[in-house]
């Protein structure tokens, strides 16, 4: 039977022909002693087809798809172009040989190709690995080479930018960054308290705060000047009226040293910096609870930031940790005790990072191995969920709490804890209702922007309507404006006239009259 090896490429697929099988007999040591040499190799192999990708999109394409197991239709057409026909109603005289069982299933299933995958074949195709520039002749030296080089920048890149949000890498980074912080600022303050105390020693048992007594060292300064009309800001400081008077009379009476003003400038910028760090770390953790409600919520929702963060830490990434079983994740941290327990043949620990979780603290002595058994399971579900899980949800790991202290009263004082499968099934139904909630909310947040829309374009409408309205409406009233003006000018004019007739008729009768007086008295 012959036998055919699929060989992926940067460059593209290639598909080789093996002869002499039946002289070989599939032995997998004389083809490991014959792949170093290319003139022996040469001759069992030979180089039946090769179709290069047109792009390097398409390569990148071709390869993501080979990685997950997925037959592309460039890769079903190669196959089919280059292999064997098959008669309808008989089996085929070849197989197919792949170096990956998870593709050559999926080629089977889709093609029903033969498809061989064992040791054998991976003797072949690392030889072809090793000659195949000199089966294709085409290739100038150094191309090969830059496909590998360019195809596994892009491949890498694509798999890091694959879901930022997601990127547990920032948590690790995080909680490192936050135990290195906690270090450093316990140092750093420490070394504010034994610096001041030279000056004022009275403080160290006044204040027990290592931020709050950075502040006051930095606004008290020089203790000669602390006086009584300074009480009511340090009250606002500290906190309490009788603390704040305290400390003005301690500092009325301390035995501690002058500093000059240089010493004292110094000790007034660390104590500023180091509430500079002490705030910095309050906004780093604040940062890592809402990347760890990102990345994993119901693992947060269970053990908190700082364990489930140090959780996925210790096992590298989120991914790693849902791989863990839970009795691996329950001595997570502890594994020098381990080790040398199975060495000296001593008990071995019966929790590691989960420990810092408040319900080992809160159990008994007798049950913290039960209750961190119980925990690292839990955490185990919520871990995979958080893995695996499309839509980001907390409602299993607020079940999954409910659980862990349901288990306290049980062991505390004997209450019967509810059975998984009924707070799975509730977990389920709340995290649907979660679903619909926010699905309703986008629907209902698109309806309203779609009604601001339509309310801000209606207004635009109407605004024109009454700028047209108003424009028609003063054009109008101007037309009447100017008629009565017009009328009342022809009201006047013709009042004038009437008042100049009126006069000139009044004359002329005064006249008639003193004729007719002249012509009585004749």
């Amino acid at each position: 039977m012959a036998l055919f090896l699929l060989y992926e490429t940067a460059a593209g697929y290639a598909l080789f022909e093996v002869h002499g099988i039946d002289e070989i007999g599939q032995n997998t040591e004389a083809v490991r002693n014959s792949v170093t040499d290319m003139n022996r190799f040469g001759k069992v192999v030979k180089l039946r087809s090769f179709n290069p990708f047109t792009s390097a999109l398409e390569g990148l394409e071709q390869i993501n798809a080979v990685s997950e197991g997925i037959m592309t239709d460039e890769l079903r057409t190669v196959l089919e172009t280059n292999l064997p026909k098959v008669k309808e109603g008989k089996k085929p005289k070849f197989t197919l040989g792949v170096l990956e069982s998870k593709i050559g299933s999926h080629i089977h299933e889709a093609t029903k190709i033969p498809v061989q995958s064992n040791e054998f074949v991976g003797e072949l195709i690392r030889g072809i690995r090793q000659h195949f520039e000199k089966f294709v002749g085409d290739l100038k030296p150094g191309d090969f080479e830059k496909a590998q080089l360019g195809l596994g920048h892009s491949y890498s890149r694509a798999k890091v930018k694959f879901n930022v949000n997601r990127v547990d890498n920032m948590v690790i980074q995080a909680i490192f960054l936050l135990d290195t912080l906690d270090k450093d600022i316990n140092s750093f303050a420490m070394r504010v308290r034994e610096w001041y105390s030279w000056h004022f020693p009275e403080l160290v048992k006044i204040v027990n705060d290592n931020y709050l007594y950075c502040k006051i060292a930095k606004f008290i300064e020089d203790k000669s000047k602390l006086a009584e009309d300074k009480i009511e800001a340090l009250t606002d400081l500290v906190g309490d009226e009788d603390k704040a008077k305290e400390i003005v009379e301690a500092a009325k009476a301390s035995m501690g040293q002058d500093l000059s003003p240089v010493d004292l400038i110094n000790v007034h910028q660390f104590a500023q910096r180091v509430m500079d760090l002490s705030d910095y770390r309050r906004r780093l953790s604040d940062y890592l609870t809402a990347k760890m409600n990102d990345i994993a919520p119901n693992l947060q929702s269970l053990v908190g930031d700082s364990v489930g963060a140090r959780l996925i830490s210790h096992a590298g990434s989120l991914t790693n940790l849902a791989k863990c079983p839970s009795s691996t994740l329950q001595i997570l941290g502890a594994e020098k005790a381990l080790f040398r327990a199975l060495k000296t043949r001593g008990n071995t620990p019966k929790y590691g990072l989960i420990f810092h979780s408040s319900f080992i603290g809160r159990a008994s002595a007798k049950n913290k191995g039960r209750m961190a058994r119980y925990l690292a399971n839990k955490c185990s579900i919520a871990s995979r969920i958080d893995c695996f899980s499309e839509n980001g949800t907390s409602a299993f790991g607020d079940k999954l709490r409910e659980q862990v202290e349901e288990r306290l009263d049980f062991y505390d004082k004997g209450v019967a804890p509810r059975k998984n499968i009924d707070v799975m099934k509730s977990a389920i139904e709340s995290a649907d209702n979660n679903d619909a909630e926010m699905q309703t909310e986008e629907v209902s947040a698109k309806k309203t922007k779609k009604r601001k829309q339509k309310a801000t374009e209606d207004d635009m409408a109407v605004d024109k309507a009454e700028e047209t309205t108003n424009g028609d409406v003063e054009h109008k009233s101007e037309k009447k404006k100017k008629k009565k003006e017009k009328r009342k000018l022809d009201q006047e004019v013709e009042v004038q006239e009437q008042v100049v007739d009126d006069g000139a008729n009044g004359e002329s009768g005064k006249k008639k009259k003193k004729k007719s007086k002249r012509k009585d008295t004749e």
